[in-house]
């Protein structure tokens, strides 16, 4: 499930997609005086010991609202589908260029999930995280509104890019795991009582036009343990090849669980490669199978790069990064870092990576830098 992924984009040319036409404005939903639409503040989790913080509250929309946001449900605005039903760029009566996603009546994604995604983003406000403007429940139909985000899921922009697309250079891909990252920290660490997200995917991790990213689709989130509690006991769901392997296994899910994901999206984007690949030959259809005798030998980590890269990275930062990666994917999940931890490697990362000092890249024939001790202290 997802708010524009485990879909196939539709359209890529934003010139042909009807709603870009006409006037925009930067109000959002409640009723004001003159009728139109404006969104309450609402509080959210936050902090520890339960404090919180003002977000916009998601509104309630009538289904005639949101058709006419898309023109009666138009083909040339829908820009993705999938298990679960379409997603339709739409125009609010303020101006406001949203994303819809309608489910279907048997989809995948049932009512529980809806319910549970409406109260999360409801109560989970965050710079990384996806903006839910409102939900639509009239009759038997039921619709979400997000915040369009233009660029659309990473998923569209890492594999199998178009001839006329630019590859996402190695520092805008740094970038991007960052503010993942940092969405997740929130979840983890700030919500209260924690969130495990339980979806973590490069489909669910969308774009804007700078590339700052956002998590979307939380109808699979659960709240974590608390207490003297290790894990939440639930029935198996989320995506094959990004599920960690206890939680596959016995349905025991933790915060770790979201870390050995975050591992597999990391890996996608030094390699440029699919968690699950069926079109590869035989032995490079699983990533994380075939990473295993890379990753366990440093000098082989150069052959993790992704070709489309041709070169274009910090030799030294390329180490770091699959060091961190590594430790994600530990089979063990006391053994795998806590998201705090993977924020500051990051971050210290992207410093690296966009310094002058580290500009020397593999395609400069340069030597390969050792990493730091405490990053590479990992065993697979």
């Amino acid at each position: 499930m997802s708010c524009f992924s485990c879909i196939s984009s539709r359209h890529k040319d934003a010139s042909r997609i009807e709603i870009d036409n006409g006037t925009r404005s930067s109000s959002r939903c409640t009723t004001d005086s003159s009728g139109r639409r404006k969104r309450r503040e609402s509080k959210s989790w936050g902090g520890s010991g339960g404090s919180s913080t003002k977000g916009a509250a998601a509104c309630s929309f009538t289904f005639r609202e949101l058709a006419t946001a898309t023109k009666n449900f138009k083909e040339m605005n829908l820009i993705g589908e999938g298990g679960f039903g379409k997603v339709y760029k739409g125009r609010l009566e303020t101006g406001e260029v949203v994303a819809i996603k309608q489910l279907n009546h048997d989809g995948l994604q049932g009512f529980q999930e809806f319910i549970v995604e409406v109260l999360m983003l409801s109560l989970l406000h965050h710079p990384n995280l996806v903006t839910l403007i409102g939900y639509c429940t009239d009759g038997d139909q039921r619709l979400l509104v997000y915040e369009y985000m233009p660029k659309g899921s990473l998923e569209d922009h890492l594999f199998d890019p178009a001839p006329d697309q630019v590859p996402l250079s190695w520092n805008t891909r740094i970038k991007i795991a960052v503010g993942a990252a940092k969405g997740l920290e929130y979840l983890h660490c700030k919500a209260n009582p924690p969130v495990i997200y339980r979806d973590l995917k490069s489909a669910n991790i969308l774009l804007d036009d700078d590339f700052n990213s956002k998590l979307s689709d939380f109808g699979l989130a659960k709240l974590g343990p608390v207490g003297d509690n290790t894990h939440v006991s639930t029935r198996v769901m989320g995506t094959y090849g990004y599920c960690a392997p206890e939680y596959a296994m016995s349905g025991k899910l933790t915060l770790k669980s979201d870390i050995y994901s975050f591992g597999v999206v990391l890996l996608e984007l030094i390699t440029g490669r699919k968690a699950i690949d069926t079109a590869r030959r035989p032995g490079e259809q699983n990533l994380i199978a075939w990473s295993q005798p890379f990753l366990k030998d440093r000098r082989k980590f150069i052959q993790l790069a992704d070709p489309l890269l041709q070169g274009r990275f910090p030799v030294r930062c390329l180490h770091h990064a699959i060091a961190i990666t590594a430790m994600c994917l530990q089979e063990q999940p006391t053994f795998r870092p806590l998201i705090s931890d993977i924020v500051v490697a990051l971050d210290y990362l992207a410093t690296q990576s966009s310094s002058p000092k580290s500009q020397r890249t593999h395609d400069d024939r340069s030597p390969l830098h050792q990493p730091p001790d405490r990053i590479l202290d990992y065993g697979m």
